[in-house]
């Protein structure tokens, strides 16, 4: 078969490395004679890869070296089930020539581990402990697809978006703290052709569940356990915790529990009502048959009226961000922070408390001026294409690929295309 990128230029335009990706998995066969079809899960990820500006010989960062990646390490949470992961997958990645890895939130591998022989070819493409395997810096691979979709993922062979990854197939699924349901991380195994099957992608489910139950174990009471908490950052719908048991809200209940959080004092019912609907058609109906079944979710006696207030302290995990903002202390701000607050929701003042918390963070990072915190947002979804933070990144680190993404931020940025549909 031709190769696919051979007339790419490294600076193609992102739509046209789709197409050419897609029609070169596309001529791959099962048996010689049927095509394959790229799988929608994948396309997907081959294009945010693309937009991203991975190149098909790129290679992963090592970020995390000797002493900074054994401190981090330590103090992680997955640190924690490292035994268990080691107990479930060690002997099958062992007799399997496979690889046991583990990554954060940010793609980045903390331990490979496995089949001597195996890791040491692995090696040759980087993927090593310390080094970033998330989808935008290298492209469709299960371990950093699975952290950007928070979902299992298997990837086989030719779906790696990177030429020197195709050899390989891995699955990943991602693991969550038990209490507050955050991204922690994932756990993949990587090998050859024999983890090409189903059940290699239900085994890193389970393995990632039964971390996840370990966790829930091991986890001390918080100080503030015996009150609610509210998780809203990075979810569409927030997560409420109260007496050791989580509630999914819908969107419109969590957007109320967070606003009455930031006025103990209470909202009159007009405040409420301009603060959470863009149409001023609304009628206060709409708004009291909200409330009536917020306090249907909430139980007797938690949210009082005239004014709208709970009668109990309600901490979140916007607090958090913004008390370690105010502290000064931004590698903890920015490990608490999984991403936007309640992106989803377009209720004027949430809107407003996501921009000045995003933008409070992202100040912070770009005055630090640290390489690794700022390739940690400028990597992740909501900062893929934050050219404030991109030259800022430059500035403190110009290797080439970084130089390579932000001359393609700032020609997109000039004259925006339309490639989303290729």
């Amino acid at each position: 078969m031709t190769d696919p990128w051979v007339a790419l230029e490294p600076g193609a335009d992102p739509a046209e490395r789709v197409r050419v990706l897609r029609r070169a998995h596309e001529r791959f066969t099962e048996a010689g004679t049927v095509p394959r079809p790229v799988r929608a899960v994948v396309a997907d990820s081959w294009r945010r890869s693309a937009r991203a500006g991975v190149g098909p010989d790129g290679t992963a960062s090592v970020e995390l070296t000797d002493g900074d990646l054994g401190a981090y390490r330590a103090e992680h949470p997955l640190a924690q089930v490292m035994p268990l992961f080691r107990e479930l997958m060690g002997t099958f990645a062992s007799d399997g020539s496979h690889l046991l890895a583990v990554c954060d939130a940010h793609g980045r591998l903390l331990w490979v581990e496995g089949h001597e022989a195996t890791r040491r070819k692995a090696g040759r493409m980087n993927f090593v402990p310390g080094a970033r395997w998330s989808e935008s810096a290298v492209g469709t691979n299960a371990p950093g697809t699975a952290v950007a979709l928070n979902h299992p993922v298997q990837v086989f062979a030719a779906e790696h978006f990177i030429r020197r990854v195709q050899p390989w197939t891995c699955a990943a699924a991602p693991v969550h703290d038990p209490r507050t349901g955050r991204v922690l991380g994932a756990v993949d195994i990587t090998g050859g052709d024999g983890l090409a099957h189903p059940h290699s992608l239900g085994f890193v489910q389970a393995v990632a569940r039964a971390a996840e139950s370990h966790l829930a174990l091991l986890a001390p009471r918080h100080p503030r356990a015996c009150g609610p908490e509210l998780t809203a950052l990075g979810r569409d719908e927030a997560l409420l915790t109260t007496d050791g048991h989580r509630i999914r809200l819908s969107r419109r209940h969590s957007e109320i529990l967070l606003l009455l959080s930031r006025h103990p004092e209470g909202l009159t019912g007009e405040e409420l009502q301009c603060a959470l609907y863009e149409d001023e058609s609304v009628t206060p109906v709409t708004l009291r048959a909200e409330l009536a079944r917020l306090r249907q979710v909430l139980g007797p006696g938690v949210l009082a009226s005239r004014p709208y207030r709970l009668t109990v302290p309600l901490e979140s995990d916007v607090t958090t961000v913004e008390r370690q903002l105010a502290a000064g202390a931004v590698t903890t701000a920015l490990t608490a922070y999984p991403g936007p607050l309640l992106p989803a929701s377009q209720a004027p003042a949430v809107v407003r408390l996501r921009r000045r918390l995003a933008d409070g963070l992202r100040a912070a990072l770009i005055a630090r001026r640290d390489p690794d915190l700022l390739a940690d947002w400028a990597h992740a979804p909501w900062g893929e294409d934050d050219l404030d933070v991109w030259q800022a990144l430059a500035a403190a680190h110009p290797t080439a690929a970084i130089r390579a993404r932000l001359a393609a931020l700032e020609a997109e940025l000039a004259a925006p295309g339309d490639w989303a549909h290729a």
